[in-house]
């Protein structure tokens, strides 16, 4: 089954939202055997919608259109397509109740402009939108499939799952593909490729491995398309543990897990609290952390020490050390990691000071220098990190780097520490 995703609106050219509805439609296809090889994104236009449809059915056999079906005169798809499909215009007195019903429950009243969103072309099967106002729409046309969706992507999701995936899946039925994803941190890719190597070179045919490198993390991603009726769940959980098996200290976890998450499992596991300072990062690690629901139960606080008396006052760090090696080096972190400690009242605490960028640097300390610094009562671990000159990279870098050395700190001196059952 070889698919065509076409986005519409303005709004995703130019950069005002992000089109995150085709890298969730490319996921949900690919566990139903389903490939997408081309992705379209195309102006709020009759020529770019029919542009990119044309061009869009030459390539696929399915091709699946987000955006353009609101109740405003700038949502043109439907019309553009039935006039490409050379049909008429009818209105569809089923949405018309649905829609009236829903204002009426949330004690408001219709428009003309609802009306007028009831009217679709006569040659499309009408897919219930429990989500929203505008329905989905299915055609199928010399032995192809078009289907119109929202671009609203709570919409979009509930008519993939509940409508459209369904009935490709019975219209168009795929070979079983199966993925399995390895998250790691800690070495880029080249690294990794390197210590994979032999790995690699003994996949199966079906079987393929992609390296997606990130700020600081590598995902692993693992396909299998049976061609012979191939187990492919068990090759490819063999796969992994292969790959487990050479780089364990790499791996933080799997699937879409995050490692902010990985890191609040862990510190809940061995019952650890935790602390954070920074300073050129601003609170960015701080940030990370706190995404992740329930993080109150290891994540006590941070202190976020910018200037020299900030870093003296708040953290305990000595005007004598700033002194005599400056805000970014080795003795700072260390001094401002045993402040936050205190101040705090943690297991454990991270550090962060550093040039950021652009501007501020020496040749002794040029623009990307960062010093980090992890530590309990007992042991104090540093790492200095030469990173580049784009000021929101290196914060979102060092980010990174400081969950990775708590994951490594924890792992290194609390290997057998389990949390007390309550």
């Amino acid at each position: 089954m070889n698919v065509n995703i076409v986005t519409i609106g303005d709004e995703i050219l130019i950069g005002q939202i992000i089109d995150t509805n085709s890298a969730w439609m490319g996921q949900q296809l690919n566990l139903v055997g389903a490939e997408v090889s081309a992705i379209h994104s195309v102006r709020d236009t009759k020529e770019g919608i029919i542009n990119a449809l044309e061009t869009a059915l030459k390539q696929a056999d399915v091709v699946l259109m987000t955006g353009g079906l609101g109740p405003t005169k700038d949502d043109i798809t439907k019309k553009t397509i039935a006039d490409y499909f050379g049909a008429d215009m009818v209105f569809h007195e089923p949405t018309w109740e649905r829609i009236q019903g829903m204002f009426k429950r949330w004690g408001r009243s219709t428009t003309p402009a609802h009306k007028e969103q009831c009217f679709m072309p006569s040659n499309a099967k009408i897919l219930f939108n429990k989500m929203g106002t505008a329905p989905g729409m299915w055609f199928e046309i010399d032995g192809k499939i078009v289907v119109s969706m929202p671009g609203v992507p709570y919409e979009m999701k509930y008519l993939m799952e509940f409508e459209v995936i369904p009935k490709l899946v019975e219209h168009l039925p795929g070979k079983p593909i199966a993925h399995r994803t390895i998250l790691t941190v800690g070495e880029g890719e080249s690294r990794i490729a390197a210590k994979l190597e032999k790995i690699e070179e003994g996949l199966p045919d079906f079987v393929k491995l992609a390296y997606l490198p990130n700020l600081g993390n590598v995902r692993l991603r693992l396909s299998a398309i049976a061609k012979n009726g191939e187990d492919i769940d068990a090759i490819l959980d063999q796969k992994v543990k292969e790959i487990e098996s050479v780089m364990p200290e790499l791996i933080y976890g799997y699937g879409t897990e995050t490692l902010e998450e990985a890191i609040g499992k862990l510190l809940k596991q061995k019952g650890l609290t935790l602390s954070t300072a920074e300073s050129c990062t601003g609170g960015f690690l701080a940030h990370k952390i706190t995404k992740i629901p329930g993080c109150s139960v290891y994540y006590k606080g941070s202190v976020i020490a910018y200037a020299y008396e900030a870093k003296r006052n708040l953290l305990a760090v000595k005007q004598e050390t700033l002194e005599k090696y400056g805000a970014v080096s080795e003795e700072t972190v260390k001094e401002m990691v045993v402040g936050v400690l205190e101040t705090l009242n943690t297991d454990i605490g991270i550090s962060i000071s550093g040039i950021a960028g652009p501007g501020g640097g020496t040749p002794e300390k040029p623009v990307g220098t960062v010093w980090l610094a992890i530590a309990n009562k007992d042991h104090v671990d540093t790492l200095k990190l030469q990173i580049g000159k784009d000021r929101l990279r290196n914060i979102q870098y060092t980010a990174v780097q400081g969950l990775n050395m708590i994951r490594q700190f924890v792992h290194k001196y609390y290997p057998e520490k389990v949390a007390a059952l309550d």
